[in-house]
């Protein structure tokens, strides 16, 4: 058996997405609570509030990585970088309950006592500045995304992913252009038809728009914090490489779990040979060990556990 663990790696290029999308929040939310100040705009009121949460959310993201960059010690044996997933669940909740809480009650306050209209132009010009900011940041996520997901599909990849804050700013810098323009036509919309209540209604959209990105990044973080396997493609490799020893009759099982984005805990049941000694079976493992590390330098803690097939197939059932 190995319990060693290796801490999560970190440094400002894994963090690039998250420190591009906070930059572009802080000067987003400025801009609009200016714009909405000036004009009485809800949905401009409901966009900077959008950018105060997300700009929340990376600060939360940043240090839910620091956090799980600690090492191991006798509380934590498999170390903290699962603590990131919690913070992850958190981000959800605060979109949920902030970003649409807010922006709907907002929405509704502007529908039943509207404000006067007044000139949009400083609405527009935020808006554009925004989206160019809100742009660039989507642009990092999604390269930064996409050179992590290969070949997957994109929905396929961000449900396998295990890396939250890759996929939480990707959905976020989304939501955030789709809000934009939800506010945009939502302004044109109440001075065209000269009806200040559509820019509560824009509003009010903004925040099922953000109730829904949170239910989804919530039901993601959920899974991730509860436990998830690895991907099969490692396990089948995990399971191919002990099988391939002549000295191992059968492999009953392979048991995987994420402790971490890049670290994974698996938990080996194999039937040895009965001709091999105790000994013998101890520099088998420690050879087993060093072929599954040289292979998937994602196992950071490895068991094995000698058991006759018989009495794994008893014990699974």
């Amino acid at each position: 058996m190995d319990d060693t663990h290796k801490p999560a790696k970190g440094g400002w290029r894994d963090n690039i997405v998250l420190f591009g999308a906070l930059a572009a929040n802080l000067g987003i939310a400025v801009a609009k609570f200016i714009a909405a100040a000036i004009t009485g705009s809800s949905s401009m009121l409901t966009e900077g509030v959008h950018s105060v949460v997300d700009s929340g959310n990376q600060v939360l993201l940043l240090y839910g990585q620091k956090r799980a960059k600690r090492p191991p010690d006798a509380a934590r044996p498999f170390g903290y970088e699962r603590e990131l997933y919690f913070w992850s669940f958190v981000v959800a909740i605060l979109i949920f309950a902030v970003g649409a809480g807010v922006s709907i009650y907002e929405g509704y306050l502007h529908i039943i006592d509207p404000e006067p209209l007044s000139d949009p132009f400083i609405n527009y010009v935020v808006l554009g500045i925004a989206t160019l900011l809100e742009g660039s940041s989507w642009l990092i996520a999604v390269r930064e995304f996409g050179r992590t997901r290969g070949d997957t599909g994109w929905w396929q990849a961000i449900h396998e992913s295990k890396d939250p804050p890759g996929f939480i700013v990707l959905f976020e810098d989304s939501a955030a252009l789709i809000g934009l323009i939800v506010a945009a036509v939502g302004v044109w919309a109440s001075h065209w038809f000269a009806d200040p209540r559509l820019d509560g209604y824009a509003s009010i959209v903004i925040g099922l728009i953000l109730a829904a990105v949170a239910i989804v990044l919530a039901r993601e973080s959920k899974g991730l914090l509860i436990g998830e396997r690895a991907d099969p493609a490692v396990i089948e490799c995990v399971r191919a490489l002990v099988a391939a020893r002549p000295e191992i009759s059968s492999v009953n099982h392979v048991r995987t779990i994420h402790t971490g984005p890049q670290s994974i805990f698996v938990a080996i049941s194999a039937d040895f040979a009965d001709s091999l000694t105790m000994g013998e079976g101890e520099v088998l493992i420690g050879q087993i060990e060093d072929e599954l590390r040289a292979a998937v330098p994602q196992l950071s803690s490895i068991y094995i556990r000698p058991e006759r097939k018989e009495d794994a197939v008893l014990s699974a059932s």
